[in-house]
Order: C-alpha cells, then structure tokens, then sequence
C-alpha cells in the first residue's frame, strides 16, 4: 500500500521535474546564472542535475501534500497494531479493530 503511494508521489514529480527542467534551462543559460552575486563555477551537466533534483524534490513535496490531503479520516485514525498485538496501555484499543 505504501510503496502505491509512494509512486503516486514520486512518479508525477519525476515527470513535472522533466518538464520544468526543459521549460527553465530554454530560457536561462547556466553559465550565467549567479548565486549571491558570483558566479556559479560548476558545469552545465552539475547545474542541469542539481536543479533536477531540486524540481523533482519540490514536486514530491507537492504531491506528497495532495496525497496526504486526500487520505480519509479512516485512514489516517486507524491503528496500525492488530488487536491482538497491542499494549494494555495502547489508548486506541477500543477504538481500533
């Protein structure tokens, strides 16, 4: 189940990533980028791969939201011990099952 949503997430941001990696490096030479006003001494293929992953983190992240949003009540308040496992103690006892 959790490996489902776990490519629910990172599976649409992979793509997104592509897409706004072709969308900025059309308009923006990395060459002339600047980072506090030097110059970013790293090669092309090191700026297209660092801001990849970047594109592709903050897509998760957004996906990771969307999914987590659209979760049921269920789903987030069900314990995830069987009954029979619990602690005396567990204060979801009675309440899952």
């Amino acid at each position: 189940m959790w490996s489902q949503r776990l490519m629910w997430i990172a599976w649409p941001a992979f793509l997104m990533a592509g897409v706004l990696e072709m969308l900025v490096f059309a308009l923006v030479d990395p060459q002339e980028l600047h980072w506090f006003g030097h110059p970013i001494l790293l090669s092309r293929e090191a700026i297209y791969t660092i801001a990849f992953f970047v594109f592709w983190f903050v897509n998760m992240a957004s996906s990771a939201l969307t999914t987590l949003l659209a979760m049921s009540p269920f789903e987030l308040n069900r314990c995830p011990v069987p009954a029979d496992e619990r602690p005396a103690d567990c204060q979801k006892s009675s309440i899952c099952s």
